[in-house]
């Protein structure tokens, strides 16, 4: 059973296509895909996760259980920055140390479609309110990050200066964020006979566009892995072991919150991914001094092939055999 998932997973054609990207790189092929079109994928798939969860969530209604995974999902954001920031801080500078937190505090929609689609794949759904759980796990950790390093980074200039408030309201309106939450509302009010007119385009052509998408994302992979080799073995191991051990640590601790399996599962994603769209541009915000050419690799480079390979078979596994 366990060798089948893990199989399935990577024979999955979506994954494929992510490994076919690395490849064409390595091989240095000039097969590429332009930048509006990938911007335009992107946005399509979080608005047909976004749209698809609103229209199940008002099929489901509003409930306690709800509440509950709103809460978890927040206290998940807020606590991983806390403890990865003062492991990080041994060998990295601060203002590093609190970018890469708040990179794995915070998630990666990316991996989180990819996840549904892995759901999918093995017939199991997931509640439409985890699209608003990901939505709002962005932004804790980002301002637990931001402040972390306004506390114990005492080097900084006068220029340096954080403002909190301005990083807050960046994290909340970022693109990705508000598609996201946009769509959901809209799912979540629309009437579901004239929604029915657009089910083909948020449905039938979605594992389409995320192959394509995962096509250019391990191509953007494989040019970004070698940036942070600099920092040593200690950022490749943290980049591996520590998604690893939030993903495993949250499958099996959400059976206290939701029986649910696909609800689960998507928990333990959520914990195990790393942003590297909202927090960069978060970072880039508040002035600080931490290197992107660190903590993207990190969560890009590393990170993201690790959780769609082998971590979500692994999480599935532990929501599985535990409950």
């Amino acid at each position: 059973m366990e060798f089948q998932v893990l199989l399935s997973n990577l024979t999955n054609p979506t994954i494929l296509f992510f490994v076919l990207g690395i490849i064409a790189t390595q091989l240095k092929s000039d097969l590429e895909i332009p930048a509006s079109s990938t911007k335009f994928i992107s946005l399509y798939l979080l608005f047909s996760i976004g749209f698809k969860g609103g229209q199940e969530l008002a099929h489901s209604g509003f409930n306690r259980e709800i509440v509950y995974a709103l809460f978890f999902g927040l206290a998940i954001s807020s606590v991983i920055p806390l403890y990865t920031f003062f492991i990080l801080k041994r060998k990295l500078s601060v203002s590093n140390a609190g970018a890469v937190a708040a990179s794995y505090g915070s998630v990666s929609a990316v991996t989180f479609v990819a996840a549904v689609a892995f759901l999918e794949a093995q017939k199991i759904a997931s509640g439409g309110h985890m699209v608003a759980v990901m939505a709002l796990m962005e932004s804790p950790a980002i301002v637990a990050g931001v402040i972390l390093m306004k506390k114990y980074d005492q080097q900084r200039d006068g220029e340096e200066k954080m403002n909190i408030k301005s990083v807050l309201h960046h994290s909340f309106t970022n693109g990705s964020v508000l598609i996201v939450l946009g769509s959901l509302i809209i799912g979540l009010i629309a009437d579901a006979k004239q929604s029915e007119g657009i089910r083909p385009f948020t449905t039938d052509i979605f594992k389409g566009f995320l192959a394509i998408f995962l096509l250019e994302m391990g191509m953007v992979t494989a040019k970004r892995f070698s940036a942070f080799r600099k920092y040593g073995l200690f950022v490749s191991l943290f980049a591996i072991l520590i998604p690893a051990v939030n993903g495993s640590v949250v499958a099996y601790i959400s059976q206290f919150v939701t029986q649910d399996i696909g609800n689960r599962f998507i928990f333990a994603i959520l914990a195990a991914s790393a942003s590297y769209i909202a927090v960069p541009a978060a970072m880039r915000l508040a002035r600080s001094k931490a290197d992107p050419g660190l903590y993207l690799p990190m969560a890009l480079g590393v990170t993201f092939p690790f959780n769609i390979t082998i971590g979500m078979s692994l999480y599935f596994l532990i929501v599985n055999h535990s409950g």
